[in-house]
């Protein structure tokens, strides 16, 4: 006569499952195990699971991998998710079996020597460190199972390590500048103008479209509005354009029907040149012209800092450089009253001059420094 089976398991291609009702609460899951008395004890370890959270407010052990499993399912509209992936699963071999009540500074310790073994830069430890951190802050904060209850009480403090290498933002003085341009190949050297005139980054360039234009006939210009999926910060951005930056889309009208900004390749096999736009700012044509210059460690956010304290120094308010330089800031900002509009204009026009006398504060930096 063979053993006689607990109530709620079942065998399914050879593996034990549970369907069972466990405190009024339908519970279905494998147990993983196709012996019987390692499902029974399965079995009483999830009732008992079950009968400690509702009876007592015992939270049901939760390991890193089952949180970052609900992490991972939430977040498919984060740009960074597959990056984020990436981070856990270099996580998952050192803390992916751990209880989330056990994952502290300490049980990541062997993780971070490893890294450190492997010559990882502090700034990018520092990236898993911040994904460990938002997935147990979710599950003290947000993630709540059917008993009431978050998956983790409290959150440990997870800190982050300090990032002595971190390159610092360069802007340039308006003689680097000139040396750095002047090395460009033109189409470059067009969007590199626009970028130190309008304080955008590398992609809102490269895929700025012509359809986003909007005249603005009251006062003889025109604006561009990028749409938040373009964005970093995810909100849409206004794009405000003194005289240069002006100057600088009338000479790409015409040049593609999509795109402002484009380069014009090898001729085809026809004699007509390949026109496309460009993918990235920073490619082997910069980093040669900057060598060139003799300003290796200059990068292309480096032209959106210079916009930004170009700004400061003409004395234009705090306010107004957030919204010239699209950084969030809780106002709706592609809503403008044309005087509005021009008072942002005439502050992006104080920067159009090389100066104008204003002080160099980026130079007093370097000197302070050497």
């Amino acid at each position: 006569m063979g053993r006689k089976k607990s109530p709620g398991l079942f065998l399914r291609a050879g593996i034990w499952q549970v369907d069972k009702y466990i405190h009024r609460q339908r519970i279905c899951v494998s147990t993983g195990t196709a012996s019987l008395e390692e499902a029974e004890h399965f079995l009483a370890r999830l009732s008992e699971v079950k009968r400690q959270a509702e009876i007592y407010g015992v939270r049901p052990p939760r390991t890193f991998d089952q949180a970052a499993e609900r992490y991972v399912d939430e977040n498919h509209h984060k740009r960074s998710l597959r990056s984020d992936i990436g981070r856990i699963n270099n996580l998952m071999p050192f803390i992916g079996e751990t209880r989330l009540d056990k994952i502290h500074m300490g049980t990541l310790l062997p993780w971070l020597e490893g890294r450190r073994k492997d010559r990882v830069a502090p700034g990018t430890i520092n990236h898993g460190l911040k994904v460990v951190r938002r997935i147990l802050n979710l599950a003290s904060s947000e993630w709540v199972d059917d008993h009431g209850l978050t998956w983790l009480l409290m959150a440990p403090k997870i800190r982050l390590l300090p990032d002595a290498d971190k390159r610092k933002p360069y802007p340039l003085t308006w003689d680097e500048q000139s040396k750095l341009f002047q090395q460009l190949p033109e189409h470059l050297s067009r969007m590199a103008s626009f970028a130190v005139n309008t304080g955008c980054r590398d992609q809102e360039i490269c895929k700025l479209e012509w359809k986003w234009e909007v005249k603005v006939p009251q006062l003889d210009t025109s604006v561009f509005i990028i749409p938040a999926k373009i964005v970093k910060n995810k909100e849409e951005r206004l794009v405000v354009l003194n005289q240069v930056a002006l100057s600088v889309i009338d000479e790409q009208r015409g040049r593609h029907p999509t795109h402002v900004f484009v380069y014009e390749g090898e001729p085809a096999a026809r004699g007509r040149h390949q026109v496309a736009p460009v993918t990235r700012m920073l490619n082997h044509a910069w980093i040669k012209a900057r060598a060139r210059a003799g300003m290796h460690q200059v990068r292309v956010h480096d032209l959106k800092h210079t916009f930004g304290r170009r700004l400061r120094a003409a004395g234009v308010s705090f306010e107004d450089r957030q919204d010239l330089l699209g950084h969030r800031s809780g106002r709706i900002t592609t809503h403008y009253s044309a005087a509005e509009l021009s008072k942002l204009v005439e502050a992006a026009n104080k920067v159009c001059d090389g100066g104008d006398g204003k002080p160099e504060l980026v130079v007093l930096r370097r000197l302070s420094a050497s």
